[in-house]
């Protein structure tokens, strides 16, 4: 039986999906419109962007799910061009903000100013808008700026909205803080607080390109090469594909699995061995969970399947869980990282091996 969605609109073949009489929608059929435009956007992304399919990918799951990312990657692996290059598929609003030590919380959410009115003589106040007021925010180098500039990205994040001097003003929608920051520099850095960490939704690690990949770097860079990119998703386009993640369907076993694999991170369950009790000191919280389960969502419909699996939560389990688990000394003074941690709590749930099974429409 075809799975249908009520208020939501179908899809045409030339455009953003259209109102229809019943106002429902077929699943496969809107499933099937989001893959088309996604694989138009990923096209348009590699004409600028070499390799770094699972970073892209990841920030697509970050855009759908209307979550924030934050990229980790040493300087000249084209985290900041990645991020720009996929601002301008769509037709959002993009700003950029360069962090530094000298950066303060009214340079990022704006601030009144006094201003004269020629005609009246009179003094009045006016709030001008600072670069947070926009689509999506690039946050270059997030942890070089001092916290109290970082915590005024806190209310932005999570309530997408900002107070300047007792005013409450509202952010566009959508609205995506993407934040790059260099792993090794730690002289004059500001690391992130846990409670920011983990407003994020994914902590995507950027990795060094192959070696063919890099060639192919090498001769666009060092050549003529150049790419025209167009446009590919509009606001209205990008409102329905962040609706229809919430209708994928999530069957019990794979609930079952996500809360296993979370709460697995947390020593005081005493479900994990003796020797990863010793490597961790906090575990995962609930917006883990939902973190989890809603990048899986977005990762089935970035496959063209209306249902998410076992094998996406372990496809986004380490972007998800690395920045919400926070490691004892002893962990650290080994060398070992968040990743070959959860690498291990992964394969040590065994609910996470169970078949799957089709899921039914509740």
């Amino acid at each position: 039986m075809v799975n249908r969605i009520d208020e939501m609109t179908k899809p045409s073949t030339n455009g953003p999906p259209k109102t229809n009489n019943d106002n429902s929608l077929d699943v496969a059929e809107a499933v099937d419109q989001l893959h088309q435009q996604l694989t138009a956007l990923r096209e348009q992304l590699a004409g600028v962007i070499v390799g770094q399919h699972e970073v892209a990918e990841q920030l697509l799951i970050g855009m759908l799910c209307r979550g924030h990312c934050i990229l980790q990657g040493m300087p000249g692996l084209a985290k900041t061009m990645l991020v720009a290059t996929l601002a301008s598929l769509t037709d959002l609003t993009f700003r950029r903000v360069q962090f530094t030590p000298d950066l303060m919380p009214g340079d990022i959410t704006g601030s009144e100013i006094l201003e004269e009115d020629h005609t009246t003589g009179k003094r009045i106040f006016r709030f001008v808008e600072g670069p947070l007021f926009g689509n999506v925010i690039l946050a270059d180098e997030i942890n070089r700026t001092p916290p109290k500039t970082q915590s005024a990205l806190l209310e932005a994040m999570q309530e997408r909205q900002l107070t300047v001097c007792g005013q409450t003003y509202s952010l566009p929608d959508p609205f995506f803080v993407l934040a790059t920051q260099n792993p090794v520099e730690t002289e004059g850095t500001y690391p992130l607080p846990e409670a920011q960490l983990d407003r994020f939704l994914l902590k995507i690690h950027v990795a060094y390109p192959s070696r063919d990949d890099e060639m192919e770097i090498a001769r666009r860079q060092t050549t003529d090469y150049k790419f025209e990119t167009v446009k590919v998703l509009d606001e209205q386009q990008i409102h329905q594909m962040q609706s229809l993640v919430r209708s994928v369907v999530v069957a019990d076993h794979v609930y079952n699995a996500a809360l296993d694999l979370v709460r697995g991170t947390r020593p005081e369950e005493g479900t994990m061995s003796s020797e990863l009790q010793n490597l961790v000191q906090w575990g995962a919280g609930p917006r883990a969970t939902i973190s989890l389960l809603l990048a899986a969502k977005a990762r089935a419909l970035l496959n063209r399947r209306c249902h998410a699996t076992t094998e996406d939560l372990i496809a986004v389990a380490l972007p998800v869980l690395r920045h919400r688990v926070i490691l004892t000394f002893n962990a650290e003074a080994a060398g070992v990282d968040a990743d070959s941690v959860l690498t291990r709590i992964i394969d040590q749930t065994p609910s996470l091996k169970q078949k799957n099974q089709p899921a039914k429409n509740s």
